[in-house]
């Protein structure tokens, strides 16, 4: 999985202090890949995570690399190669024409809610009164509490889907932070010739499944019910603008699901857990027997949206 202001530090992974002495260090990383090897009864994940870990704390030069706020071993790049977790420069839409291709018309800042309340808790963890001239300084980022990364993590996961369903070309369109009244916020919603999807991007830090309808796993509240918060979300903006979604999405990074598009119930519409990667070809092409929309149904499902749907925080 990339690098995610969850992921576990080097150290947590190695299970040692930060203040440990390299020799320290060298005796966890041994212990745990003799623990963790495949070929010995270990998990493959886990086993790459201590290589990793190794990576970019092994050396003394390394180390003071990583402690200084760099996420890569100093052999394998230069001053310049922090984690890019600052807030886009890109506009509201969230993409950069890369290219002259036709972009999907977007509208609504992704990501912009997720970053406020980062911002809002980072500033009041660090204490009010308090200079804080990065936010975003890695160092920074990783020393602060689970729940205060977990809102960069998903503006993050958020302008990383709307850099993605752009490039779906002018045939679709998107709203970004679209406010579900009672209910959490819709991240995105994508129209299309494939359908009406609702979209939720996250980020958990670690790997998820489905069990019994619902998406799991180690990192996740026991509380948080992923499906059932996208689904209450969609149909909620569905009553209101008189329209049906063809289906719920829910994305994760690549490597954090099993299978890299996993359909969850049987009932319509239904509820996608898909890879990061797999989105932009699971919105053009379409849910299996899901008709295509004609020009017209389209038009009329835009014109409703767009003469309903509200934005978080306007």
């Amino acid at each position: 999985m990339p690098e995610s202001p969850l992921s576990a530090s080097p150290y947590e992974v190695l299970g040692v202090s930060t203040t440990a002495t390299q020799d320290e260090l060298r005796r966890a990383y041994r212990r745990l890949m003799r623990e963790t090897h495949p070929d010995l009864g270990g998990s493959a994940r886990q086993f790459n995570a201590v290589q990793l870990a190794w990576e970019r704390v092994g050396t003394e030069q390394d180390r003071a690399a990583y402690d200084r706020g760099r996420n890569v071993p100093s052999s394998d790049a230069g001053d310049d190669d922090a984690p890019t977790w600052s807030a886009s420069t890109t506009g509201r839409s969230g993409t950069q024409r890369a290219d002259s291709r036709p972009r999907a018309r977007a509208y609504g800042h992704p990501g912009g809610d997720s970053r406020e309340a980062y911002l809002g808790l980072i500033r009041e963890w660090v204490g009010r009164g308090v200079p804080l001239d990065d936010p975003y300084d890695p160092k920074l980022v990783r020393s602060a509490p689970r729940e205060i990364r977990h809102q960069l993590a998903n503006a993050l996961a958020e302008e990383q889907t709307a850099r993605t369903v752009a490039t779906l070309g002018i045939g679709y369109t998107v709203w970004h932070d679209v406010l579900a009244p009672g209910e959490a916020k819709l991240d995105h919603v994508v129209l299309g010739p494939t359908g009406l999807f609702a979209v939720k991007s996250e980020d958990w830090g670690g790997p998820v499944r489905v069990h019994r309808g619902e998406v799991v796993g180690e990192t996740l509240d026991p509380r948080e019910e992923p499906v059932r918060s996208i689904v209450r979300s969609a149909r909620t903006v569905a009553k209101a603008a008189r329209v049906k979604f063809t289906a719920s999405v829910i994305v994760v990074p690549d490597g954090a699901t099993p299978e890299s598009v996993e359909f969850i119930g049987r009932k319509h519409p239904v509820t996608a857990l898909v890879e990061r990667s797999r989105l932009a070809d699971l919105l053009r092409t379409g849910l299996p027997g899901v008709d295509r929309m004609g020009g017209n149904q389209l038009f009329d499902i835009r014109t409703r949206l767009q003469q309903t749907i509200r934005f978080v925080g306007l």
